[in-house]
């Protein structure tokens, strides 16, 4: 079996507590030497994201080295300042932190998005928005069928992509 990735979505209601229940097929991909552990923080383009505990030590030793650039600092105390470290309870509910609730706009429904090597937490209302725009060609910063040939583009120089499996 080759190297594991996050795919495919769905939806999600919080409780009453804000938790929701994160699906076994992504807990299972959070699981490392037996321990579910993971890391629940800030997102790009305003959305959550959890990060495999691997991945989180990986980027930590890499700003770490980079702390003291001046231009950086705003982005790494908003950045560790919202990151958590977490789990999930027996029955894998996740409890998201008010100030991340609020930071991403999360209401009471979500869409939980396996993306590559994190899971991204949505709003459901700010996901279905920016998908049916990207599919209908409507929203301006984004051309869906530009952007896949990029992508896949991207996959022709296989020498960049094994070095970057590599760090």
């Amino acid at each position: 079996m080759g190297k594991f990735f996050f795919s495919g979505s769905t939806t999600g209601k919080l409780d009453e507590k804000g938790r929701f229940v994160l699906p076994q097929s992504l807990r299972f991909g959070l699981v490392e030497d037996g321990e579910l552990e993971f890391s629940l923080g800030l997102g790009l383009g305003g959305c959550l994201a959890i990060y495999r505990k691997s991945d989180i030590e990986k980027i930590v030793a890499k700003f770490q080295a980079k702390q003291h650039i001046g231009k950086y600092q705003k982005f790494f105390t908003l950045f560790f300042s919202t990151l958590h470290q977490m789990t999930c309870d027996k029955i894998g509910r996740v409890n998201i932190p008010t100030i991340l609730k609020k930071a991403a706009g999360i209401k009471t429904e979500i869409v939980i998005a396996g993306v590559l090597n994190k899971i991204e937490i949505w709003p459901k209302e700010r996901y279905e928005m920016q998908l049916e725009a990207a599919m209908t060609g409507q929203d301006p910063e984004f051309n869906l069928a530009k952007m896949t040939e990029e992508a896949f583009a991207l996959l022709d120089n296989t020498a960049e992509v094994f070095d970057d499996e590599n760090e």
